[in-house]
């Protein structure tokens, strides 16, 4: 197994574990949450206790899947060679393979202690959300069959960084899921899965070599291209359909802004590759918080001009 470089001057141990969050990753983390919260308070039902909370266990969800793939990546071999995409703590010998589990441990644990919180405010579905989201996060890599190696990636984007985290946080608000929460979530879940699109695309040979079968190695660089452009695709068209079947209010297509920074981005990504790629993937999950952003204050205008 070749090593991944380390940097020549050692960054330290905290810095490390920044290295090992990606915070570069987060944004895409908070939108979906920021997005359930602002169609709590158009409904009437913002909690700030409860959205804060969501937003933390979010972030620790997201942070605890970065440390297990960079854990579980190396434990499998998949980041042998030359890497394209960000340094690797445990291939590159920042961090030891048992202080990256110990994160882990530390990370998911804090992330259960708010799930109790929440649980608390808003019953048992709660507990059933944070348990699936943990086993998903450590599956996603981990395991007899890693979500991530075998095309589920995409699935397992949408539905935990869309719809559970955007339902989930207007649950714990509301106690139940509106549609307009749900068109909500289906467009930001959508955009999130681009940003694995154009990751799994920048790897796509690496993947190929060392046994990984994303949906990019199935698909080919052309059917990623196909699949990048849909997913944007299908984002706004569900935000279109929310707004005209009268779920959300018109004023939610404030977040149609975005539209021309993902028109560009497809236009980027068709024509880059290899570590090209790397500010296509930061680019994505910009329009990710710029669409969520937008659509949040769509939302929360509505309710104030009431």
């Amino acid at each position: 197994m070749t090593l991944e470089h380390a940097p020549e001057v050692h960054p330290g141990f905290w810095k490390s574990w920044l290295i090992a969050s990606r915070p570069k990753t987060l944004p895409a983390a908070a939108a979906p949450v920021i997005l359930g919260s602002a169609a709590a308070f158009a409904d009437g039902s913002f909690r700030l206790g409860p959205a804060l909370a969501a937003l933390a266990g979010a972030l620790l969800l997201q942070i605890g899947a970065n440390i297990a793939n960079d854990y579980f990546d190396f434990k499998k071999g998949a980041d042998a060679g030359a890497r394209l995409g960000p340094l690797r703590v445990t291939q590159s010998g920042l961090l030891t393979p048992r202080q990256v589990l110990g994160g882990i441990v530390v990370v998911f644990l804090l992330a259960a202690l708010i799930g109790v919180y929440l649980v608390l405010v808003a019953g048992t579905p709660v507990a059933l959300m944070g348990i699936l989201s943990i086993m998903a996060a450590l599956a996603y890599t981990g395991g007899p069959y890693p979500l991530g190696y075998n095309g589920m990636g995409e699935v397992f984007v949408f539905i935990f960084f869309g719809l559970v985290a955007t339902c989930g946080t207007y649950f714990v608000q509301t106690l139940t899921v509106s549609a307009g929460a749900l068109y909500a979530a289906i467009s930001i879940g959508l955009l999130i899965s681009a940003i694995l699109v154009v990751n799994n695309l920048r790897d796509l040979e690496s993947d190929r070599i060392s046994g990984k079968r994303t949906q990019a190695v199935r698909l080919g660089e052309r059917g990623s291209l196909r699949e990048y452009n849909t997913l944007f695709l299908l984002a706004y068209a569900a935000l279109g359909f929310s707004v005209f079947s009268r779920a959300v209010t018109p004023w939610a297509l404030l977040a149609l802004i975005s539209a021309p920074r993902a028109w560009i981005l497809t236009r980027q990504v068709a024509v880059k590759r290899g570590r090209e790629l790397n500010q296509s993937l930061a680019d994505t999950g910009q329009l990710v918080l710029l669409f969520g952003v937008l659509y949040s204050i769509g939302l929360v205008v509505s309710r104030l001009v009431r």
